[in-house]
């Protein structure tokens, strides 16, 4: 099955307590059908007893609360899927707008001397 939301997309959230905001993704989890989007969904987690204290982290969403932003118009769109030069490309279904999948940022890895 195709992803449909990938890492780095933007997306909105479209039902629940944090309804209307806008993030981008950090994490997909494909297994759960959950989403981890910046800035929402945050709660406060206990730390281990050495370092003390609390920390705010956000927690997954489930994947059916969050819509794809369309490029063009900033509004919730669906995703769809089609076949060009061979290759399948996400385009949104709203206005037919193709959208790239986010570059990666390639960690590259140290040499040994």
């Amino acid at each position: 099955m195709a992803a449909r939301v990938v890492k780095g997309d933007e997306v909105i959230v479209i039902s629940g307590k944090y309804k209307g905001k806008i993030g981008k993704v950090l994490a997909v989890l494909a297994s759960e059908c959950e989403v981890v989007v910046a800035g929402v969904n945050i709660r406060s987690k206990k730390q281990k007893a050495n370092a003390g204290g609390y920390q705010n982290i956000e927690f997954p969403l489930p994947l059916s609360k969050v819509m794809h932003i369309d490029p063009s118009d900033r509004k919730p769109c669906r995703i769809g899927f089609k076949v060009s030069d061979g290759k399948k490309i996400r385009y949104s279904k709203r206005s037919g707008v193709d959208i790239q999948s986010p570059e990666y940022i390639k960690s590259t890895s140290i040499e040994k001397a």
